[in-house]
């Protein structure tokens, strides 16, 4: 079976704009939470976000070109430049008909979906519709925006799974290397949700913490205290190569993607299964499928919201599967930081883990204080400040609304 590697990353996120800013602020254990300046928050029970901060369109995109992008396409073009531009790809030279493009998003245009509706009804019932507003808001959109941008022309398609998708994206491009369907592809995910029916949605669902008071600590995994979690935004972009393609061409190469899994819960529309059984099954079956043993794995990024019962469930499925070992692991949340980027977390989250395997530090769970009973704190949290050790595997898990669960298992790479 066809290897497959990591040749190229970029990011876009609440703690950094670029992957070094984000790596770096990861290991300072540094909050993205901040007071929403996107909207009037008034009238919402949340009114603070890990928003991206200090960005201008006008920085990356001429007027016209923007005014055809909605905001998570516009995340997913600059994280997608990065990546490329550091994976040191000649667009010259490679075969164009071999390199895809998947890419994830939770929620898409929902910002374009939003002020389109608003424009009609506070309207005179005129439809007077952008042609932009479909191609802004639809899902796959981004994809083919990467794709018409850098004439890839091998499999294009986009991935929903609330928010797993992104770690579904990448476990596709994986997928379709194994089979020998592409040589490289652009994968990951964005999402920019940070809106008034974005934060007006979670609420009424309960998920997102309202403690405006304490809002820069108020992501705080594990933490007897968390009452939801903190919405954010952003993307993540991986190119994935295979591995002789890539020697081929003089890669540098950040690490080799060696398991997967996908599962569902069957349980709920949004809550977890309590015992963790859909997390407990995609992290053995990732395992299992990159030929290691639990005893392997050094580092879970978890998906760990801050939610009173994700947490508990999450660290219940990594009892279960890991036994004893679990207490030689180091586990984190980088949500803690960075919030909840919903479609985007398992591409950010999966760098974050890469990047701990490359660099063998692993990034705090930050915000933590009060410990909660029904975790066991035997577990290493990795709380509050990064810990150096020798990273060989991660796991980086990403679970979704409907019962979605994605793991991916990234290993140090080695000829």
């Amino acid at each position: 079976m066809r290897r497959v590697v990591v040749t190229g990353l970029g990011a876009l996120t609440p703690i950094g704009n670029n992957l070094h800013e984000y790596w770096d602020n990861l290991i300072k254990g540094v909050s993205g939470s901040g007071m929403i300046t996107r909207f009037d928050t008034t009238k919402f029970k949340t009114k603070f976000a890990c928003e991206v901060k200090n960005y201008d369109s006008a920085n990356y995109f001429d007027r016209k070109e923007a005014n055809k992008l909605d905001l998570y396409s516009q995340f997913a073009l600059i994280s997608t430049d990065e990546a490329i531009l550091d994976s040191g790809l000649d667009l010259n030279t490679i075969d164009k008909d071999r390199v895809g493009v998947i890419w994830a998003s939770g929620i898409g245009g929902i910002e374009t979906f939003y002020q389109a509706i608003k424009a009609y009804v506070l309207g005179d019932g005129t439809p007077r519709f952008s042609p932009f507003f479909i191609p802004k808001m639809i899902g796959d959109i981004a994809a083919g925006a990467i794709s018409i941008k850098y004439g890839f022309r091998g499999p294009n398609f986009g991935t929903v799974s609330a928010c797993a998708s992104s770690t579904n994206s990448i476990i596709d491009a994986v997928n379709y290397i194994k089979l020998g369907k592409a040589d490289i592809f652009v994968t990951g995910g964005s999402e920019a949700s940070i809106n008034e029916p974005g934060i007006g949605g979670f609420n009424g669902l309960q998920a997102l913490s309202t403690n405006n008071e304490e809002y820069q600590t108020a992501s705080r995994p594990f933490d007897q205290t968390r009452d939801g979690f903190v919405l954010g935004e952003g993307a993540g972009a991986l190119i994935v190569e295979e591995l002789e393609h890539a020697r081929a061409r003089g890669a540098r190469i950040y690490a080799e993607l060696v398991g997967t899994g996908l599962t569902a819960d069957a349980y709920h529309l949004t809550a977890p299964h309590p015992e963790g059984l859909g997390a407990r099954n995609v992290m053995k079956l990732a395992v299992e499928d990159a030929g290691l043993k639990p005893e392997d794995i050094d580092y879970i990024n978890v998906h760990g919201t801050s939610t009173p019962l994700g947490d508990i469930s999450e660290t219940k499925a990594i009892l279960s599967v890991f036994g004893e070992h679990a207490y030689k692991l180091n586990v984190s949340s980088t949500k803690s930081m960075t919030g909840h980027l919903l479609g985007a977390t398992g591409a950010t989250e999966a760098i974050a883990a890469i990047m701990s395997v490359v660099n063998d530090v692993v990034p705090p769970t930050i915000n933590f204080n009060v410990p909660d009973p029904a975790i066991d704190q035997n577990l290493n949290l990795t709380i509050n400040k990064a810990q150096k050790r020798i990273v060989n595997v991660a796991i980086s898990n990403t679970f979704g609304f409907g019962g979605h669960n994605a793991s991916v298992v990234i290993k140090k790479y080695d000829n």
